[in-house]
């Protein structure tokens, strides 16, 4: 849908979050979603919903706890992470891309300390239960990831379903995998290399941004193509849950275009 003005402020809102609930696309390994409705309104005159699910589906945040023994859950993140002056980059890869550090370098607008960073590849026009979503999608490099670091940035946020490369991941040959048998002879046929002789570490570039207390947001989508090559406003809190190691968040732009919208002071009238 497209952006929503508040008739008062003027201010500007820019839906920046995947559909969640029935049918989200899952990442391979994970069980699918299950909702059960345990009241409803023909029997009880109300409808009240249970769901069992995995927090690392649709828009969600990636707590440093997700990778990091003893790290911040996400209720312990300071909210300051999840609201503030960001960029979305427009940065396109295609089939197993790889965004580098050169990349960032160059992207416009330039990114600044403190920034939330958005990463467009283009891939979240793809979003949906297919292997070409989870299986072909472009990813960061372990130097792009440092290059973040040293930025200082606050928040890291991509329109793919994970931030590292597939082949850094399971769904190839690290760690439990491959979880997607194909997809290890597909990409050395295709690129006549091994993937994990390309791509030796596993999920390193999650793990640098989380050593480094910097959160991770996958799954950005919605009008996103409405805001590329922009800095606005961004929030998108997740859950304050303490021991949480990821959580749905509603990621969205904010912009005030007459640039009169200022906050309340919090004192009295």
């Amino acid at each position: 849908m497209p952006s929503v003005i508040d008739p008062v402020t003027g201010l500007q809102l820019v839906e920046l979050s995947n559909t969640w609930g029935y049918n989200t696309p899952m990442f391979p390994g994970f069980d699918d979603m299950k909702f059960e409705r345990i009241s409803r309104h023909a029997s009880h005159g109300v409808m009240t919903q249970r769901f069992t699910c995995v927090f690392h589906a649709s828009t969600h945040v990636n707590a440093p706890l997700h990778l990091v023994p003893g790290a911040a859950g996400v209720g312990q993140i300071p909210m300051d992470r999840f609201f503030g002056t960001g960029v979305v980059l427009d940065i396109p890869k295609k089939k197993w891309g790889l965004v580098t550090d050169k990349d960032l370098a160059a992207a416009k607008p330039a990114i600044k300390a403190g920034d939330i960073v958005i990463i467009v590849t283009g891939w979240h026009e793809k979003f949906s239960d297919s292997k070409e979503f989870f299986g072909y999608a472009p990813g960061l490099s372990k130097a792009a990831a440092q290059w973040l670091v040293k930025k200082k940035v606050k928040t890291v946020a991509i329109d793919t379903a994970d931030i590292d490369h597939p082949c850094a991941t399971s769904l190839v040959n690290h760690r439990n995998g491959p979880l997607v048998k194909y997809l290890g002879p597909e990409y050395k046929k295709a690129t006549g290399r091994e993937p994990k002789k390309d791509h030796p570490e596993w999920r390193i570039a999650h793990r640098t941004l989380l050593a480094a207390g910097i959160p991770t947001i996958e799954g950005v989508g919605g009008d996103i193509a409405e805001v590329v090559g922009k800095r606005c406003t961004l929030q998108g809190f997740p859950w304050n849950w303490a021991s949480g190691d990821a959580c749905y968040v509603r990621l969205v732009a904010m912009f005030d275009p007459t640039g009169k919208l200022r906050l309340e002071t919090g004192r009295a009238a």
